[in-house]
């Protein structure tokens, strides 16, 4: 069974969460005790100006750039909620259910923002994107209250199912046991997880998300613009509440406090699944345990390593990202070129979707695999990396491949892309900066494996620094004996003080330079 593991470190300024697949990192998240612009978070603030030209309107909701609302996600229901907002933040109205609140008509689809918004007017926005480079936070006025089975959105009547939901029997299933449950001026999402749920879980999620929005109406009176009124689930709770389901084999955590509130969530939401929480009492640092710090080191470069040889260049430009794929000096048993390109790009498909989740990279994404002359080859590619992806739970699209072997991708990001520095001071220059160790010595046992693929007969000799020689040589099973269990050939190593910290050479007994 595939293992699928989260792994939470807390300190006393952010958390970090790592979601492991086999034991391999595929999704790192942080949360600083600063965030107070996470998405999903409401605020009630006030219309500083619409913009006719831009159809958008900027509402000061405390960030030091205001933020960015456009026609189009001021919701249909907008005369609606400001209408509520009105008269339950003066106090005028107590009811909080909409029972009995008249619904206004919907505002135009192709409407005006200033037939639909006035400076200085309270209005209800929800954080949809989170303050990213120079711009302010992007909001909606179509509230949305998210729970593990359903999303309520208040002012509609509307009940949806998920997509992912394909069998028309669940839908209709589904749908049905909502309506039934459901209060009058409250539409429902149903989420993907609620397939194969009973209506009392149902019922339960409901009337949980009922209590947030009456906790938070009570807010509303004579609150002061801006404010948050109601603050999305700290990243624990809404990573559970997003991606927990039976396949989970471990939540492991290193923080007591947090241990026991994620222990009680499980508890309500999966009884039976409360003995894979676990609390991290070993002295070693949880990330190192796991193996995370070194997949953090070797991941977030410019260059990705993959088995084999093969390794991605990743670049970021101000309009978009370009992923190049290379083979290195791949040598296999395929027969020919073109199923060597198609060997290397499938892995390739792999790891760019791996990459897309881990730095949570969005906008316009371009991939450059291997050229294949031919179209089968291109459709499983195509057919592979959709399939890879399809746990990205980002909003994304994938074009099939050009004849020049470009894939464009569009992925939605409504965080700061994760961007982690891989280099550190050099040891030996003052204000310079070399990559980690760990990175070079992937770089290194990359170059191993092409040159021993290439048939080579000679015996390995290994220039390097003193530093890196003394890394690969201590520990038990030291590196080098990794290599040796590897590859049945034992590389001798040669410390050199006259080599600078990122150089080496492989050698043979003569001295001659084989790679």
């Amino acid at each position: 069974m595939a293992t699928k593991e989260l792994v939470i470190r807390s300190n006393s300024e952010t958390v970090d969460f790592a979601l492991l697949k086999e034991g391999r990192l595929v999704e790192l998240h942080t949360e600083k005790e600063s965030d107070n612009f996470a998405v999903g978070d409401i605020f009630i603030a006030k219309v500083r100006k619409p913009i006719t030209g831009l159809n958008a309107a900027f509402v000061n909701v405390g960030y030091e750039k205001d933020a960015f609302l456009h026609y189009q996600d001021l919701g249909p229901q907008l005369s609606t909620m400001l209408k509520f907002v009105k008269e339950v933040s003066t106090g005028k109205s107590r009811d909080y259910l909409l029972k009995k609140f008249p619904l206004e008509p919907d505002i135009e689809k192709e409407g005006s923002i200033n037939d639909a918004l006035k400076a200085n007017q309270s209005i209800l926005v929800q954080i949809v994107k989170e303050p990213i480079s120079t711009k302010g936070p992007r909001i909606s006025s179509e509230i949305s209250i998210a729970g593990r089975y359903l999303v309520m959105v208040p002012f509609s009547n509307r009940v949806s199912v998920s997509q992912k939901i394909e069998s028309k029997e669940e839908r209709d299933r589904l749908t049905k046991l909502v309506k039934s449950i459901k209060p009058k001026g409250f539409g429902v999402i149903i989420r993907t997880v609620a397939e194969g749920t009973k209506v009392a879980e149902l019922d339960k999620d409901l009337q949980n998300l009922l209590q947030k929005w009456t906790g938070m109406c009570k807010k509303l009176y004579k609150a002061p613009h801006p404010s948050k009124v109601l603050v999305e689930l700290n990243r624990a709770a809404s990573i559970l509440r997003d991606l927990f389901n039976d396949s989970f084999t471990g939540i492991h955590v290193n923080d007591e406090t947090m241990y026991s509130e994620i222990k009680e969530y499980v508890q309500e939401i999966a009884p039976e699944k409360e003995s894979i929480v676990q609390l991290h009492t070993d002295p070693s640092p949880i990330f190192e345990k796991f193996g995370i710090e070194r997949q953090i080191k070797t991941s977030f470069g410019r260059t990705a390593t993959m088995k084999k040889g093969a390794y991605l260049v990743i670049e970021h430009t101000e309009a978009l990202h370009v992923i190049d794929v290379n083979s290195g000096n791949r040598s296999n048993k395929a027969k020919t070129q073109e199923d060597t390109a198609l060997q290397v790009n499938l892995a390739s498909a792999s790891e760019v979707a791996r990459q897309l989740r881990l730095r949570d990279m969005g906008g316009i994404i371009v991939v450059d695999f291997i050229d294949m002359a031919d179209p089968d080859h291109r459709r499983q590619l195509y057919e592979h990396l959709k399939e890879e992806m399809s746990e990205d739970r980002a909003k994304h699209k994938i074009l099939p491949p050009s004849k020049f072997g470009l894939v464009q991708i569009t992925r939605q990001r409504v965080r700061p892309e994760m961007n982690i520095k891989t280099s550190e001071p050099a040891p030996t220059i003052t204000g310079k900066e070399v990559e980690a160790p760990i990175v070079l010595i992937d770089k290194i046992t990359g170059d191993l494996e092409r040159l021993l693929q290439s048939g080579t007969k000679d015996k390995v000799v290994l220039h390097l620094h003193p530093f890196i020689a003394a890394y690969l040589t201590i520990g038990l099973p030291s590196i080098r004996m990794r290599w040796w269990l590897e590859h049945k050939r034992w590389v001798r190593i040669e410390p050199r003080d006259a080599y600078r910290y990122l150089e080496y050479r492989f050698k043979n007994p003569e001295g001659k330079t084989i790679y």
